[in-house]
């Protein structure tokens, strides 16, 4: 089968690789070698999204760094300039931003992050982005050259009044936060944050069984639910709601996602061991026992079930129910 003649640029690529000598070939295969590895350095958006404010919408990226960043040219639109002359220099040399006097902000805005993926020109082409604190600041820059009275254009009037208007939306809401919405971040930051928690509160492999709920907790419960305690006959016997109760006031108070997991450990175990086995003896452990301390001075404040109940909800509301996150515990130790 007769090969085509290429024609176009194809045509002229070939005339140029013919032209090169064997010495410039190994130079531009090694070139091209060095790009890719550069490439491959270059942090990736793993999201990506438009934040909309009642001015415009700003592409806005997550790095798989972590960064939240905004592109270049939504940084430019966000303040009104208009054009794509001189790109983001332009804000960098403005007499608005010079006036601000804040060497770190003109060298975050002169050295843009460079980044792949999720972008318009291709996942294996680089584009520039900016920290989401870099607009910011920039409008913090434009404001205040305002209230300096350095305003001097209509087209300087148009810069600080949406820089107004961006500020007043990043003061509700923060500029990271919604950037997180706008990507679709925020579940995945929540799964994290999650999966965080549980490495750090539940134990890779069973532990040692101790004595971890004291009998004051169950005397106390028996009383609230006018039973008599202990048991007659057998003292260690407990009623079947007790192990719901317990579900309920305790693990479903520790931390979230806490209990689900600790059940799905315990069903795989041959041998049957308690829920708090399954805990970390760093953490996990010694949160149990300060919960406990608390349960139990709720249960003797307590004259009914109902007055238990309630108590719980209001110092140690569940996760599951009220969608708070208590990263604090095991993550800032």
């Amino acid at each position: 089968m007769q090969e085509e003649n290429p024609t176009g640029r194809a045509r002229g690529g070939k005339a140029r690789m013919a032209s090169l000598t064997p010495e410039q070939r190994k130079e531009n295969a090694r070139a091209a070698v060095q790009a890719k590895a550069a490439l491959k350095k270059l942090p990736k958006a793993t999201h990506s999204g438009q934040l909309v404010t009642n001015l415009i919408d700003l592409p806005c990226f997550v790095l798989d760094d972590g960064r939240r960043v905004i592109s270049g040219r939504g940084l430019t639109t966000a303040i009104g300039m208009k054009g794509r002359g001189g790109g983001v220099s332009r804000v960098a040399e403005h007499k608005l931003i010079k006036a601000y006097g804040d060497p770190a902000l003109i060298a975050a805005i002169d050295n843009p992050i460079q980044f792949v993926g999720k972008s318009p020109k291709g996942d294996n082409v680089p584009s520039d982005g900016y920290e989401a604190h870099v607009l910011q600041e920039v409008c913090e820059a434009i404001l205040t050259a305002r209230d300096n009275n350095l305003l001097v254009t209509e087209q300087d009037q148009r810069y600080a009044a949406q820089a107004d208007i961006l500020m007043r939306a990043f003061a509700r809401v923060g500029i990271v936060a919604l950037i997180d919405e706008a990507t679709g971040y925020q579940k995945d930051r929540d799964k994290q944050a999650l999966a965080k928690i549980l490495e750090a509160f539940v134990a890779k492999e069973l532990q040692p069984w101790l004595k971890t709920f004291p009998d004051e907790y169950y005397s106390e419960l028996f009383r609230i639910y006018n039973i008599p305690y202990p048991p007659v006959g057998n003292p260690s016997w407990r009623p079947g709601f007790i192990g719901h109760v317990t579900n309920n006031v305790v693990y479903d108070r520790i931390a979230p996602g806490l209990l689900p997991e600790l059940k799905r450990l315990a069903s795989k175990e041959e041998r049957k061991a308690r829920l708090h086995q399954h805990l970390t003896q760093d953490v996990g452990h010694p949160k149990l026992q300060s919960h406990m301390g608390s349960i139990v001075t709720l249960l003797k404040l307590s004259r009914s079930p109902e007055d238990f109940y309630s108590l719980v909800d209001r110092l140690h509301p569940r996760f599951g129910t009220t969608g708070q996150l208590d990263f604090d515990d095991p993550l800032n130790k």
